[in-house]
């Protein structure tokens, strides 16, 4: 099995005030409040839920799984809600950064430390993140217009960086 079949992973269809909300994150202006809003918001819900839901699954129907990095300067514990993409029954998650032009921090922690652990709706397990090869990065933003349109538009944006995919694996420890 994979970490998708682990984790219980799914991706339900958004509905129209799902997709309305997705299509304001997809703008410039969107996408900024969404990246200055959601995270905060979203770890306090998750908190509350004792994991079962996130924001942008109530708010955009997208699939967020809280991943669990070790911060490549400090040290500590670094919890980040984002989309996950499935590829088969791997998990791939794209370093968009809300289509800002900077690289998001998890990315550079999961550069120094590939050990990482995925949550999702209550269920936690260890993960190794990878790079993903040239063909499965192809098939993840192929996979990635199905989960959330946005990306696309994340990607025209982003200037001058390559968005970095990883490919989430099971820990084997």
């Amino acid at each position: 099995m994979g970490l998708a079949s682990d984790l219980g992973y799914r991706h339900r269809p958004a509905n129209a005030f799902q997709r309305a909300n997705q299509a304001f994150g997809s703008t410039k202006p969107g996408a900024w409040c969404f990246s200055q809003v959601l995270p905060p918001l979203d770890r306090v819900l998750h908190r509350l839920s004792k994991g079962r839901s996130s924001l942008p699954e109530v708010l955009a129907g997208l699939p967020v799984v809280m991943v669990t990095t070790t911060g490549r300067k400090s040290g500590q514990a670094r919890v980040t809600p984002l989309i996950s993409v499935p590829l088969g029954d791997h998990l791939a998650l794209l370093g968009t950064n809300f289509g800002q032009s900077n690289t998001p921090a998890w990315v550079l922690n999961l550069e120094a430390e590939p050990q990482a652990t995925v949550e999702y709706d209550g269920t936690i397990v260890g993960a190794t993140a990878r790079p993903a090869t040239d063909a499965e990065r192809r098939a993840v933003w192929a996979a990635s217009a199905g989960i959330y349109g946005g990306y696309e538009k994340y990607q025209q944006r982003v200037q001058g960086r390559e968005i970095r995919i990883f490919i989430l694996e099971p820990s084997v420890r």
